[in-house]
């Protein structure tokens, strides 16, 4: 069965979105660890300090997702104007953007961060944003894929402080 099959195939209602909690940094800081997240998020415990603080930071919506049951993923959008980036400069006030990462390795690969992402993104247009923003590394393909099969839009390269990153769009 292709990926596409697969993501056809999940019942959305299967994943679940519930607010990121302190008693969850052991969890993120194991997913924080896993080789792919590594590759792409860097520095584990930079990352896991990060997370720490954006505890306290009432612009940051923190999540983690569940597929029936089992957490599997980390998601947190925040208003593209709240931490200023040049890439983001052009969008609407009110836009969104994502970060976000599968933490349980045999969970990727299997159309759950297509599924998730569109899930998420369709619920804050929903909530009257009227775009939502993603801006994974140049380099990384398998997620440029899933979000372009979740409905992102991909857009040029930009020059991100992490480096060369494709500002990705949703608009519904």
């Amino acid at each position: 069965m292709t990926t596409d099959a697969k993501i056809k195939s999940v019942n959305p209602s299967a994943y679940a979105f519930r607010p990121a909690v302190r008693a969850d940094l052991p969890m993120l800081r194991r997913w924080l660890r896993t080789p792919e997240v590594l590759r792409w998020w860097g520095d584990a415990e930079e990352q896991e300090a990060l997370l720490r603080e954006d505890f306290a930071e009432p612009a940051m919506v923190m999540r983690v997702v569940s597929f029936d049951g089992r957490p599997f993923a980390y998601a947190q959008d925040y208003e593209v104007h709240a931490w200023p980036q040049t890439h983001f400069a052009h969008l609407p006030q009110g836009a969104r953007a994502i970060d976000s990462f599968i933490g349980v390795p045999d969970m990727i690969g299997c159309g759950h961060g297509a599924t998730f992402l569109r899930l998420l993104a369709e619920r804050l247009l929903t909530q009257g944003t009227p775009m939502v923003a993603i801006d994974p590394d140049r380099n990384n393909i398998r997620a440029r894929r899933a979000y372009a099969r979740a409905g992102f839009r991909e857009g040029t390269v930009v020059d991100a402080e992490a480096g060369p990153t494709i500002l990705m769009l949703f608009e519904g």
